[in-house]
């Protein structure tokens, strides 16, 4: 399987709610590295945030572009979250099942047909006005 295959098959199961697949495609070392907050590294770590975010958003990836570089293992993404918000987090406004709809890029490494790193990015900014209204 390519690396292009391999995120492919990543974000297909996370589209799915397939944590087990997805889960399935990450190095036991896997690099996290979060819009906001700390790096994640290992899979565990990895685990315990999706389990999180699994509780607090219902997220689904459309208009999925991937791109590939000339160099095998490096994949960028790009991609329109649709989403609702579940249960709110600290220091972020209150929860109650609002909607949104926020583009997000995220940058990938895949080795040995293993995810070893995951980076995305958003405008947290507009999301917080996405939810508050």
């Amino acid at each position: 399987m390519t690396s292009l295959e391999t995120v492919k098959n990543y974000y297909d199961a996370f589209n799915a709610r397939n944590w087990s697949e997805m889960l399935a495609l990450v190095d036991e070392n896997i690099t996290h590295e979060p819009n906001q907050g700390k790096t994640r590294i290992g899979k565990a770590l990895f685990t315990d945030f999706m389990q999180h975010m699994d509780a607090s958003y219902a997220e689904t990836l459309k208009d999925i572009v991937l791109f590939s570089s000339t160099t095998e293992g490096r994949i960028a993404a790009e991609f329109v979250v649709h989403g609702t918000y579940k249960q709110a987090e600290p220091g972020l406004p209150p929860a109650n099942g609002q909607n949104y709809v926020l583009p997000a890029a995220a940058f990938l490494d895949v080795k040995n047909g293993k995810i070893t790193r995951v980076t995305t990015y958003y405008n947290l900014e507009l999301w917080i006005e996405l939810v508050s209204k």
